[in-house]
């Protein structure tokens, strides 16, 4: 029974300094923040589509702030940040998806197309420019206003993921 404290003492030694050497870096999101960031803006993105949904701006901002200020431990700010997210909503389209049998449209597709500017400014060579696109297929004889804002916040939510990822999930 002796004897065998000194394992004891030795595996809570190791468990401590592993879980004390993570603070910082890391979160269970799989988020890998540098240790020194604690800031985070998201501008307004402008919507620069030839289709305007009036909604779509202020969602994916909102969603974007909500997001990385629920799963990180960095503060959303506005004005400068140690990481700073900007964009603009470039498309916003629907088109035919599918056809029947018969050359009818079964299937139309919502598409949503942003680009996004990032700059770590804690690690500049992580700063990155992209176009981040999703779509959803729906129902060609459902009225696209009755299903728009589902598609829409479906559509914005992996649009935020895509984003969030890029920017701090580092796998």
């Amino acid at each position: 029974m002796k004897t065998g404290w000194h394992i004891r003492f030795l595996v809570l030694f190791v468990a401590v300094m592993i879980v004390s050497g993570c603070k910082g870096g890391y979160s269970f999101t799989g988020a890998s923040i540098p240790a020194n960031a604690k800031t985070i803006s998201v501008s307004t993105f402008p919507n620069y589509a030839s289709t305007v949904n009036p909604q779509l701006s202020q969602k994916l901002t909102d969603d974007l702030r909500n997001l990385f200020s629920s799963q990180t431990s960095l503060n959303v700010v506005n004005g400068s940040a140690d990481l700073e997210i900007s964009g603009e909503i470039t498309s916003y389209a629907t088109r035919t998806a599918a056809l029947s049998a018969n050359d009818e449209v079964s299937m139309n597709r919502l598409t949503i197309t942003i680009k996004v500017k990032f700059v770590n400014n804690c690690d500049p060579d992580a700063n990155f420019e992209q176009s981040f696109s999703r779509y959803r297929d729906y129902n060609a004889q459902l009225n696209f206003s009755s299903v728009e804002n589902t598609l829409m916040g479906e559509i914005v939510s992996e649009l935020c993921d895509d984003v969030f990822n890029k920017s701090v999930v580092n796998w």
